[in-house]
């Protein structure tokens, strides 16, 4: 029980500091837009690159920030019933939810990803345009680790409200 406590409080801590690591993206966007929008109606002066690279950390942020946003329970959730149930009852729901709902969501993801990132990093994909960011393989491999982190935050998840739920019966 000690181990999956200590494994649980691993993953959480890997997933949060990723998840806050993330979280400056939303301030650089800011500023790479703003940058862009001083070039652009200021010196007359465009950049591809830095356009795509709001789409980049755009598509990073969320990514990223998933599994630390289901660590601390501000993902989206349709609660009739979860806002009034019991400890119990809310650690059942967020099992089952891990077991059937996110653990084969975040197995599909990398299955059915897999051969895209794979065709991706074969060829080193790149921007379309020339001025623009040569790593698409990069922010595709992206999909690949969100799957791998969120599925990681699912076992804790299990792994906490699982004890939970012995707890209960134990008590």
């Amino acid at each position: 029980m000690e181990q999956a406590q200590k494994l649980a409080t691993l993953i959480d801590r890997l997933n949060h500091m990723i998840g806050r690591s993330a979280a400056w993206l939303a301030l650089a966007m800011v500023l790479v837009q703003f940058s862009i929008v001083v070039m652009r109606y200021v010196f007359g002066i465009g950049s591809i690159m830095l356009q795509e690279a709001i789409v980049y950390m755009h598509g990073v942020l969320f990514m990223m920030a998933a599994a630390d946003t289901l660590l601390q329970d501000e993902h989206v959730r349709v609660d009739i019933f979860y806002a009034n149930a019991s400890a119990h009852g809310k650690a059942l729901v967020n099992l089952l939810g891990s077991v059937f709902f996110i653990l084969p969501f975040c197995l599909l993801i990398a299955y059915v990803s897999y051969d895209y990132v794979a065709m991706a990093w074969s060829v080193l994909e790149g921007s379309r345009e020339t001025s623009g960011i040569q790593g698409v393989y990069l922010l595709k491999t992206v999909i690949m680790l969100f799957a791998l982190q969120l599925g990681l935050q699912a076992v804790s998840s299990i792994l906490k409200n699982g004890q939970i739920l012995m707890q209960a019966e134990n008590g």
